[in-house]
């Protein structure tokens, strides 16, 4: 073992990292912010994986009443001293987390609401033995445990909770909300949100609205769902957004937080890939990068120092927001608005931060706030009132665009069988015209990744990749990509079913100059000689293939290998 403190992977709870020798970033200035910018009831939404659990636990270390001695010591709030002597350890706090909330049916989700209330209620029953409740204070707690919940109860319960806690402190209570909105997102996909919605606005109404007993509140969600739809009535409440500059440093990692944790753990000289793919996110005016993807890259290379960065995004959620955006884009002007992204550039869109779940997927307007506010989008600059200038954070979220273009285009091959017959038959035949014809349409249909600062053989590959998933539907024949043959890699091999064998080389023609891009393709095909292996085979009919791409333009070219 090195001596280093351990990477936190997975870890939300603020006490086991700091008592557990993990390394921490501290956001402990959060405390003196919210105290400082007081709010009765305090929205906080950012994008997942951005540290919103983790400063909730945080919040309730700070305020909660027992805490452990000393787990703020040389943290960032250990320094306002009076602040320190005014609330730490002095409230009684009521921490719930609603993100475990996701079932089939509205029965289900019900009954996981009111065993998260009666879990929350198990830890406060010593209430029962206080001597300054009443009777039927006690009798009203005692509802809480039971199995059975009745639905006015669960909606009644956490203001309860908080009344009580302030009869037997003399104190009142601090309430403390995290992943508000997971309920209602589950509840939209399951088919069961209006219910959810009354009762989520119930819960909330009783807890947050004229509770004499409540010091304050905090709430974390992803989505800022409308006032109209879950907070109706709520005047008191303060929504700190990622275009929000209060609080924009307290979610995510700094670029000097990255820098000294690559420090630390001797990686420095990763800095460069690390900034490159996880990046590029912009809350209010402050530069961030996503900390679950810093704290798992680093973990890697604390294992293996050559570790290439991964996309860890993708394994904690379905990427179903940008899925539905790139099936809706049609093909007008959101087509090539998404090009532009991937390429690197920034588009202006009206941005809608207070959008209801049914509302989310009605149209291609608001799939842009739906991504902008789940983070396949941010900001860059200031915003012009709703107009925001938008562009993809970084490398992990662009490969997650690239990986659904291609994806939706693979599935869009497979449902036009006749144009995939037509385009095989042409390449088999030697039909170069025909190729192209079949070829162009693929690419004018589907939506280009054209990375302006990618190299020019990251720009073949796309177009290798489309080939690739045009040719994979072709079950009878076998095709290989970057197969050894001859002196060198082919870059796709196709044995069809028969027997003839077809060789095809990519080039970029980054001037635009298609024909001589085929001639260099063919070219490189005879003096690599990559028809050894289909020779090899016994394969007699070879054809030699190059094809030059230029945006949405192709060229083909054909030869008889000799």
């Amino acid at each position: 073992m090195d001596g280093k403190k351990k990477l936190p992977i997975g870890i939300e709870d603020f006490q086991e990292i700091v008592a557990g020798n993990f390394y921490y970033v501290d956001k402990t200035g959060l405390i003196c912010n919210l105290l400082q910018n007081w709010g009765k009831a305090n929205l906080f939404t950012r994008p997942r994986r951005f540290g919103k659990s983790l400063n909730m636990s945080m919040l309730k270390s700070f305020f909660g009443l027992g805490g452990e001695s000393g787990l703020f010591d040389g943290l960032a709030i250990s320094k306002e001293t009076e602040l320190c002597e005014a609330y730490q350890g002095k409230y009684p706090v009521i921490s719930i987390s609603l993100k475990g909330i996701h079932a089939g049916t509205y029965g289900a989700a019900y009954r996981m609401a009111a065993q998260l209330i009666q879990e929350e209620a198990r830890q406060q029953q010593f209430l029962l033995d206080s001597p300054k409740l009443t009777k039927y204070d006690k009798e009203a707690f005692s509802k809480l445990l039971q199995a059975d919940m009745e639905e006015g109860v669960l909606c009644y319960s956490l203001k309860l909770m908080t009344q009580l806690l302030q009869k037997h402190y003399g104190r009142k209570a601090i309430l403390l909300i995290d992943e508000y909105d997971v309920p209602l997102a589950k509840a939209f996909e399951h088919g069961y949100y209006d219910e959810m919605v009354l009762l989520i606005r119930n819960l909330f109404e009783q807890a947050l609205k004229t509770n004499d007993s409540l010091k304050f509140a905090v709430l974390t969600g992803c989505m800022r769902i409308s006032k109209e739809s879950i907070f109706t009535g709520l005047n008191n409440l303060k929504v700190l957004s990622a275009a929000d500059v209060r609080f924009d440093e307290y979610f995510g990692f700094t670029d000097r937080e990255v820098k000294e944790l690559l420090e630390y753990y001797g990686l420095s000289s990763q800095y460069g890939l690390v900034k490159e793919w996880y990046d590029g996110y912009q809350f209010g005016n402050v530069e961030v990068y996503c900390p679950w993807d810093v704290i798992n890259y680093c973990d890697l290379l604390r294992a293996d120092p050559d570790a290439q960065p991964q996309n860890f995004w993708t394994n904690t959620s379905s990427n179903d927001a940008v899925r539905q955006f790139i099936q809706n884009a049609g093909k007008g002007p959101t087509k090539r608005e998404i090009e532009s992204l991937i390429a690197g550039e920034t588009i202006t869109k009206e941005i809608h931060q207070d959008l209801t779940y049914k509302d989310m997927y009605r149209s291609i307007e608001n799939l842009w706030s739906l991504l902008f506010t789940t983070g396949y989008l941010t900001q860059r600059g200031r915003p012009n009132g709703g107009q925001f200038h938008l562009a993809i954070p970084n490398k992990e979220i662009r490969m997650i665009f690239t990986t659904q273009i291609m994806d939706f285009f693979k599935e869009t091959v497979q449902k036009d069988g006749e144009t995939l017959h037509c385009f095989c038959e042409a390449l088999k035949n030697g039909d170069a015209k025909g190729v192209e014809t079949y070829f162009g349409s693929y690419l004018r249909k589907t939506i280009s990744i054209r990375d302006t600062s990618a190299r020019k053989e990251m720009k073949e590959n796309f177009y290798h990749g489309i080939l690739l998933g045009i040719l994979g539907f072709k079950d009878e024949w076998g095709v290989s990509s970057n197969r050894e043959s001859g002196d060198g890699y082919t870059d796709l091999l196709i044995e069809t079913d028969e027997g003839t064998g077809i060789i095809i080389e990519i080039k970029y023609a980054h001037d635009g100059n298609l024909e001589t891009a085929c001639e260099k393709a063919l070219a490189q095909i005879r003096q690599n000689q990559y028809s050894g292996y289909l020779r090899d085979e016994g394969i007699g009919k070879i054809l030699n293939y190059g094809i030059a791409c230029y945006k949405k333009r192709c060229k083909v070219a054909v030869a008889e290998a000799e």
